[in-house]
């Protein structure tokens, strides 16, 4: 069975082309700058890479390039799509409507337009790239809604509850939500696959999902305790360009001071913030280690906050599971920032947690383990996510059960 898997963004369409017999990545890329002067590039299993530029001025046209490049030319990596079995989409926004992956229907593609309000960019996105494969493969090739959100629905209320009035969350479902997921799910399936755990009651972990956008859930028993992200991926930490926590009178003063409406302040914490905002300098953290050890203090000053309110987090949630067992980390930024995760845990002192630097330096580019040292109380794991394969097994799952 091969699956196509789809996530789609306000001005890109990332793909990935699986052989579920073995799960072998067959071809994957990426359609950039929709709508401006897009361009492709992608790479196939016999290793050969492209870049082309290329107009698409809708998500229709870039899925149609897709196709080209899966089938046609001398990146043909199948003779026809009627070789794809079904298609997985990611999808960041499910809301309370949707507690587990789903085949989509007419009814689910209304649901995720009735929650464009709480991801305004994603979910419209998503949308966009879900008509693009119907148009394009016709409604008879099964099509399969991941939610990015749905690991997290187990939270007890006490953790996904806001203190403000109840009828908002009666009304609007005003909640902590949480996102990435799917990336949570899959690296806490596979670190206890390496550690042979078959039943995880018990057990307590904290995945650390780092990279321009990031969050930090507390695992319990294998299920979602808490997360650091809320009603919109604004929540939690500083990130590349997004603020994280706040309290609510920073808004209000600001706005007043500044004379903004909700959408100016939106656009602040959203694309003005996080690392960027402190440092002046950018939103990428390698370009902000650059300037930081190139003399620029704020670009210190940028890092070291991110570092010291992850540290916070992780501090929290091993006070709201009363211990913890492992903590890992992934994403970009976790999987090979190495400096990133030796900020963070040299100031981990208290938990018994010593990092073995020259393990940890080494510790990139795909590679997986422990990067603590043998005597240390907690173990510090670096696990690559992989969420399109994550998306493939619920796709492949949903399908042939149908």
């Amino acid at each position: 069975m091969k699956i196509l898997v789809i996530n789609a963004g306000s001005s890109s369409l990332k793909y990935q082309l699986f052989d579920m017999t073995d799960e072998t990545v067959i071809a994957k890329g990426n359609c950039e700058r929709i709508g401006i002067d897009g361009f492709i590039k992608g790479k196939t299993f016999r290793g050969e890479q492209f870049k082309v530029e290329i107009d698409m001025p809708t998500h229709t046209d870039a899925f149609n390039v897709v196709k080209n490049y899966l089938t046609e030319g001398e990146y043909k990596v199948i003779d026809s799509m009627d070789e794809i079995a079904a298609v997985g989409h990611r999808v960041v926004q499910g809301g309370a409507l949707f507690d587990k992956s789903c085949l989509i229907t007419d009814e689910v593609v209304d649901g995720i337009e009735s929650l464009i309000d709480l991801a305004p960019l994603h979910n419209a996105a998503h949308l966009q790239g879900i008509r693009a494969c119907q148009n394009v493969l016709g409604k008879d090739v099964p099509e399969v809604a991941v939610f990015d959100n749905a690991f997290h629905l187990t939270m007890p209320p006490e953790s996904y509850l806001f203190p403000i009035p109840y009828e908002y969350y009666e009304k609007y479902k005003v909640r902590r939500y949480g996102f990435h997921g799917t990336s949570h799910r899959y690296v806490t399936l596979r670190y206890a696959e390496l550690n042979g755990i078959k039943d995880m009651t018990g057990t307590k972990i904290i995945t650390c999902h780092l990279g321009n956008g990031a969050s930090i859930s507390a695992i319990k028993d294998g299920k979602c305790f808490d997360t650091s992200m809320g009603l919109t991926p604004l929540d939690g930490f500083m990130m590349g360009s997004r603020s994280g926590t706040l309290d609510p009178s920073v808004v209000t003063y600001i706005a007043e001071k500044e004379n903004l409406s909700p959408k100016d302040l939106s656009n602040i914490f959203n694309k003005k913030s996080g690392l960027l905002g402190i440092s002046g300098v950018s939103s990428d953290d390698r370009d902000v280690t650059e300037a930081a050890e190139n003399g620029n203090e704020r670009a210190a000053l940028a890092r070291r906050m991110q570092w010291y309110q992850i540290r916070k987090f992780i501090g929290s949630y091993v006070a709201a599971m009363d211990g913890v067992d492992a903590i890992v980390f992934t994403g970009g930024l976790g999987e090979n920032g190495q400096d990133v995760r030796e900020g963070i845990s040299t100031h981990l002192n208290y938990l018994g947690i010593t990092l073995d630097k020259e393990v940890n330096e080494t510790m990139r580019f795909g590679k997986e383990g422990i990067i603590s040292t043998p005597d240390s109380k907690i173990p510090l794991w670096v696990i690559p996510t992989d969420e399109e394969r994550m998306i493939a097994r619920d796709t492949k799952s949903i399908v042939e059960s149908l």
